[in-house]
C-alpha cells in the first residue's frame, strides 16, 4: 500500500482530553505526504480526568483496572467518531495515556489495553509506541520526531508545547530530539484551581508581572543541567514543580506570566545552543501555540535569526494525533518509526502493538 487513512488517537500529559484525527498519508514521489481531515476533541469529564492524572499512584489491581476500562472508553469514542461521520478507515493508531514514565529504571506505561480498543471499535489497532524503545535501553520519548523527520523536514526546529515541551531538530545528519521541560502543564494547574479550563490567549499571565525569586528557582532544577537525550513527565512535575507552586505567595496571573517567561528562557537556551548563525524557522505546535503571550514571550527570548512559526489551528492541535498514525503505518510497514539518534536506544526500532478485533 502506498496510500493509508488512520485514525489517529493521543491523550498528552496536558490533560485536556482525548484528540482524534483521521489522517491521510502517501507515499509519493519518494516522500511522504499528508493531510487532515476530520477531528475531533473529546474533553475528559472531571472523574475520568482525576482517575487518569492520579493513575501514577494506583495499587496495581486498580491500575489494571484502569488500563482495561480506559482501552475500552477509547474504542467506544472511535467507534462514536467513525459511525457519525461515516468515515473509512484502514485501521487505528493509540498513543493512549502516560502514567508511568521512569525510562532510567526501564519502566513505561500507557494505559488503553490494546485488544480490549480493538474489540470495542471493531478495528485494527497499533498501540504501546514506547515500550519496545525503553526496553532498548532508550528514553521511549519523544517521539514525535519521526513525524518531524518526514513529514515537516522544511523547518529548522519543531517546537512541541504540550504538557511539556520538547523539540526536535537535524544536526550533522541525525535528527536530535528531547524533552525541553516545563510547557502547559503548571498552567493548567493553575487555571483550574481558578475555576478556568485554560487561560484564554494567555491575557491573564499577560496581565501578570514577573516572581523574580520563583524564577530563580525554577531555572535551578536539576533537570534543565542534564544532557540530552532526555524526557521527562508527570512524576517530575508533581515532585519538583506543584511543591513550589504551592509554596509562593505569588498572585495566579504573576504565577503563570513567570511561568510562561520561565518556559520560554529554558526553550530559548537550547535553540541558541544549535543556532547557527543563519536565519532560521522554528516550527510551533501543541497547545501553547494557541496563547499569544506564549508565542510573544518566546519571540522575544529567541535569536533575531530565528523566527517563531505558528501554523493553522488544526495543525497545532492536533499534529499529535498525526504523527501517531504515521507512527502506525510505519509499524504497519515493518518500517523504522523510533529513532535511537532521539531516545538514546542501542538501535531503532519498529515500535508498537497490533491488535485485531476479537468478538
Amino acid at each position: 500500500m502506498t496510500n493509508y487513512t488512520v485514525l489517529g488517537m493521543m491523550s498528552g500529559t496536558s490533560l485536556d482530553g482525548l484528540d482524534l484525527a483521521v489522517c491521510h498519508l502517501s507515499w509519493l514521489d519518494g516522500q511522504w505526504k499528508f493531510s487532515i481531515g476530520e477531528t475531533r476533541e473529546v474533553p475528559y469529564e472531571q472523574l475520568l480526568r482525576e482517575q487518569l492524572k492520579n493513575a501514577i499512584f494506583l495499587s496495581d489491581e486498580a491500575h489494571g483496572k484502569l488500563h482495561r476500562d480506559y482501552g475500552i472508553w477509547l474504542g467506544q469514542q472511535a467507534k462514536q467518531f467513525i459511525n457519525e461521520k461515516q468515515l473509512e478507515v484502514d485501521f487505528i493508531a493509540s498513543h493512549g495515556h502516560t502514567s508511568h514514565h521512569r525510562p532510567e529504571d526501564g519502566f513505561t506505561f500507557q494505559l488503553g489495553e490494546g485488544q480490549l480498543l480493538a474489540n470495542s471499535c471493531g478495528k485494527q489497532v497499533v498501540c504501546d509506541f514506547r515500550t519496545m524503545d525503553v526496553s532498548l535501553g532508550g528514553q521511549g520519548a519523544p517521539l514525535v520526531p519521526i513525524g518531524d523527520t518526514f513529514l515537516f523536514s522544511e523547518y529548522d526546529f519543531c517546537l512541541n508545547l504540550g504538557g511539556i515541551s520538547n523539540m526536535s531538530f537535524e544536526k550533522e545528519g541525525q535528527r536530535i530530539a528531547y524533552d525541553i521541560g516545563l510547557a502547559n502543564m503548571p498552567l493548567n494547574l493553575i487555571t483550574r484551581r481558578m475555576g478556568l479550563e485554560y487561560d484564554d490567549n494567555g491575557k491573564l499571565a499577560r496581565s501578570g508581572t514577573l516572581d523574580d525569586n520563583l524564577l530563580a528557582q525554577l531555572n535551578a532544577l536539576g533537570y534543565y543541567k542534564l544532557p540530552y537525550p532526555k524526557s521527562t513527565g508527570y512524576e517530575w512535575f508533581t515532585s519538583e514543580i506543584v511543591p513550589l507552586i504551592e509554596g509562593s505567595n505569588a498572585s495566579n496571573e504573576d504565577l503563570l506570566h513567570t511561568f510562561i517567561d520561565h518556559n520560554c528562557e529554558q526553550i530559548a537556551r537550547q535553540v541558541q545552543l544549535h543556532n547557527s548563525g543563519h536565519p532560521l524557522q522554528l516550527l510551533v505546535t501543541g497547545g501553547g501555540a494557541l496563547n499569544q503571550f506564549f508565542v510573544d514571550t518566546l519571540q522575544e527570548h529567541l535569536a533575531d535569526n530565528v523566527t517563531v512559526v505558528v501554523p493553522d489551528k488544526k495543525l497545532i492541535a492536533y499534529k499529535e494525533a498525526l504523527v501517531f498514525a504515521f507512527m502506525g503505518v510505519l509499524k504497519v510497514r515493518g518500517e523504522i518509526n523510533v529513532l535511537s539518534s532521539v531516545t538514546g536506544a542501542r538501535k531503532d526500532s519498529s515500535s508498537g502493538e497490533v491488535f485485531y478485533p476479537k468478538s
